[in-house]
């Protein structure tokens, strides 16, 4: 069992930073590829950041340079600092893994994945 619990969100002005914590209570996935997704109300779910079982990391364009992911399998836990925010980032933060890959493919963890309920991140101008 995979239970992965955000938090971390809030509201912030814009250029402020925040850090997301996604922990998972149940069974590790340090094997595993972890990212985190977003959704803005009335748009489709996004990929914002993934990070491989082997550390290595993919961004979307539009956050390269502000956010960073990381994971401590120790904890269980996946990271996003987000830094220099803007009003564009705000949504529903989402941490999600990989059922089977320790590669991430954005494609399929939005068609099959475990998935957190999710934290909110509001940006104001």
């Amino acid at each position: 069992q995979v239970q992965l619990v955000e938090s971390g969100g809030g509201s912030v002005q814009a250029g402020r930073s925040l850090r997301l914590s996604c922990v998972n209570s149940g069974l590790r996935r340090s094997g595993y590829c972890m990212a985190w997704f977003r959704q803005a109300p009335g748009k489709e779910r996004e990929g914002v950041a993934s990070i491989n079982a082997d550390g290595t990391t993919s961004y979307a364009n539009s956050v390269k340079g502000r956010f960073t992911i990381s994971r401590d399998d120790v904890k269980n836990t996946l990271y996003l600092q987000m830094n220099s925010l803007k009003p564009e980032d705000t949504a529903m933060y989402y941490c999600a893994t990989e059922r089977y890959s320790a590669w991430c493919s954005w494609t399929a963890i939005l068609r099959d994945a475990y998935w957190g309920q999710g934290t909110q991140v509001t940006v104001s101008s």
